[in-house]
């Protein structure tokens, strides 16, 4: 089989058994990853709420993307697999940008848990509770 690659990014191809005499030709697009970065700097699958951390875990967890698309009907089959496929190819630097959120995260917990203590804090709503 002849491969030629035109700059148009077609691929074209001579098919000995097509009948038909002449060069097939197929376009191969270039899609843009579904993956955009918030204002928080969080990473969102597509235009929904969906973070890149969710897909990743639950296909690390062993979900295929139509598991996961039934669990997040906003986002659509080709963006899941998209993700999974980004994931698989830049996997360094999406375990690396995971755990900086797992780190910042956790800071976060901890600010609030110092900022607002959940020690006794079911005695002081029924305290609050008792004198209204």
């Amino acid at each position: 089989m002849n491969r030629t690659c035109a700059t148009d990014h077609s691929l074209q191809w001579e098919n000995p058994l097509c009948k038909h005499s002449g060069i097939m030709s197929f376009t191969i697009a270039v899609s843009p990853i579904p993956l955009f970065i918030n204002t928080d700097g969080v990473v969102l699958v597509g235009q929904t709420r969906v973070t890149l951390e969710t897909i990743v875990t639950l296909y690390k967890q062993g979900a295929t993307a139509e598991e996961i698309a039934e669990q997040f009907s906003s986002l659509d089959l080709a963006d899941i697999y998209a993700v999974i496929s980004y994931y698989l190819r830049h996997q360094n630097a999406v375990e690396a940008y995971m755990q900086e959120q797992q780190q910042r995260s956790d800071q976060i917990r901890a600010e609030n848990e110092r900022r607002f203590p959940v020690q006794g804090l079911r005695d002081r709503l029924l305290a609050r509770r008792a004198s209204s």
